[in-house]
């Protein structure tokens, strides 16, 4: 089904507050880096604004079909001094708190009526006609709360054709990003050193140079380089031991521009009913506003970068 703008912009407005659960997802880029995210629950609103009123934060983005997307552009348009932009949103993950898109296509619809749980059944069984629809859908309705993103990104790296060789999905949304105006998070360089897990080198290395052609023929500016957080086990044995592994891990990348993300929340018993995962986010947070953290990366040569000084540097048109 096409996207009509208007019938899903009532319909969105009046369903909005009966979802569940809102993402957070903030990135940190290095050597220079961007530091972006994604905002607001309850567990989560209070991290962001207070890393953003502490300048530990940079950039943010809003998952738009989630419950208090709202209240976030609410506070984005209170803000213009930060930059916050779309997290174009084509998955729902968590087994209790689920959502559905802003449109009807019914390719992006699981068995039980939300959002594919995983990328790759995205990537599987999502139309292009049905995706490019929501993007669309995702953009429009935050403007029509009067927001001015700064920028996008992909939640879950559903659109990146990471996990099937689909790399017309990245295609099709830097095509439509450029159409708005948008830069985007993916990356126009590789290292093995931050090849994604599961991900064959010879297909990271494909999107890296397609995304370089395509963000060039559509006008999009991408970031040079993008970590994927695949953390284990063996660094969540304390604060300090996750601290540290991360540190080393974000501190030995390639010169120039890496984007990666984090989930920082404050604890809470709404957050640990969502994910078994509550308290790498309590640490993410704690994370950010550590002093030894900001000092480690200023000794070791990383500056923390908004996505639009990304874009001056990269002689993009800065929105927001």
């Amino acid at each position: 089904m096409m996207y009509q703008k208007d019938k899903v912009l009532t319909e969105v407005a009046e369903k909005r507050l009966k979802a569940i659960r809102e993402f957070t997802e903030f990135g940190s880029g290095f050597k220079v880096g961007v530091q972006n995210g994604a905002a607001f629950y309850d567990f989560s609103a209070e991290a962001v604004a207070e890393l953003f009123d502490g300048g530990f934060l940079k950039s943010a983005t809003i998952m738009m079909p989630c419950p208090t997307a709202k209240e976030a552009v609410e506070y984005s348009n209170a803000h213009p001094e930060h930059a916050i932009g779309i997290h174009l949103t084509m998955t729902s993950e968590w087994g209790k708190y689920r959502w559905k898109p802003l449109t009807n296509g019914k390719t992006l619809l699981d068995e039980e009526g939300f959002m594919w749980h995983e990328s790759d059944q995205v990537e599987k069984n999502a139309s292009y006609e049905d995706l490019e629809a929501e993007i669309r859908a995702q953009i429009d309705l935050a403007h029509s709360w009067g927001m001015k993103p700064s920028h996008t990104d992909n939640h879950m790296g559903s659109l990146y054709g990471h996990y099937t060789g689909r790399l017309g999905l990245a295609k099709m949304t830097l095509r439509v990003c450029g159409e708005y105006g948008y830069a985007y998070r993916l990356y126009t360089k590789h290292d093995k050193r931050i090849c994604p897990n599961g991900t064959p080198y010879f297909l990271y290395a494909a999107i890296t140079l397609l995304s370089k052609k395509w963000g060039k023929k559509y006008n999009v500016v991408i970031p040079d380089y993008l970590l994927f957080p695949d953390w284990n086990d063996d660094m969540r044995k304390s604060y300090e031991t996750y601290r540290d592994t991360i540190l080393k891990i974000w501190t030995d990348l390639p010169d120039g521009v890496t984007e990666t993300f984090i989930h920082p929340s404050v604890e809470s018993d709404e957050l640990k009913s969502i994910t078994s995962r509550w308290q790498d986010r309590v640490w993410e947070y704690q994370l950010m506003k550590d002093p030894y953290v900001h000092k480690y990366l200023k000794d070791h040569g990383v500056e923390l970068i908004s996505y639009r000084e990304l874009i001056k540097m990269k002689g993009g048109k800065v929105k927001g």
